[in-house]
């Protein structure tokens, strides 16, 4: 097991003051060595989940920010992210970590499923949810993730009714599940285990929403 450094949220704080190139130019070798330590945490991550998983890769996304369509010009992200992909297309789902003072956390599901998943999605539930409700609803998934997040459409889906007795899962435009952190857990020594276990718990919806994505509505295997 491996400890968060503190140092990582004192030099986010630090950043947050002096979000400019200039400090952080200075700062740089300071940056890249709390970087080299969050990648060998993330590659211990991935081996825990590779015991009942399959993970194609890891992403640490890059701290440059892209300001072109942004009203905030700070040029570096405050936080840690990291993405960890389940090989494709068998396998549906990812699991994020974020890192920043007071404002840690980890996430699975999906973020930003593509229109033609995401019709895929609503179909199935149209037809029958009692499965999916049956998985976020079971006690240990509950104390695990708590409720479904992620945004919904006002109303209802083009082509869905809005009296659907399913109609509010029918809604969500994303899946999500958020676990929230405070700094003393993140740098706690059970940190990197409860980071494992939390995304091992989000099993049963993968695998779920896995099935869905991979068949038609008749249940044949698209792959």
């Amino acid at each position: 097991m491996k400890n968060i450094n503190p140092d990582i949220f004192a030099f986010y704080k630090d950043l947050d003051e002096n979000n400019n190139r200039e400090w952080f130019e200075n700062q740089k070798v300071r940056f890249k060595a709390l970087e080299s330590e969050v990648k060998d945490f993330n590659e211990l991550v991935k081996y825990g989940l590779e015991e009942t998983d399959d993970i194609e890769k890891v992403k640490m996304f890059r701290i440059y920010r892209d300001v072109r369509f942004s009203k905030n010009k700070t040029p570096y992200k405050t936080h840690f992210g990291v993405s960890f992909h389940r090989k494709k297309p068998n396998l549906r789902g990812n699991y994020y970590m974020h890192l920043a003072p007071q404002n840690s956390f980890i996430a699975s599901g999906f973020w930003n499923p593509n229109p033609m998943d995401l019709l895929r999605i609503r179909k199935d539930l149209e037809m029958d949810a009692q499965e999916l409700r049956e998985i976020i609803t079971d006690s240990t998934f509950e104390k695990a993730w708590g409720e479904l997040q992620g945004d919904i459409v006002k109303t209802s889906p083009k082509g869905f009714n809005i009296d659907h007795p399913n109609i509010n899962l029918i809604r969500h435009k994303q899946f999500l599940f958020i676990k929230r952190f405070d700094d003393k857990s993140v740098l706690s020594s059970d940190f990197q285990k409860e980071v494992i276990k939390k995304f091992t718990a989000i099993r049963p919806f993968f695998d779920y929403m896995t099935s869905v994505l991979t068949t038609d509505l008749n249940g044949v295997s698209l792959l």
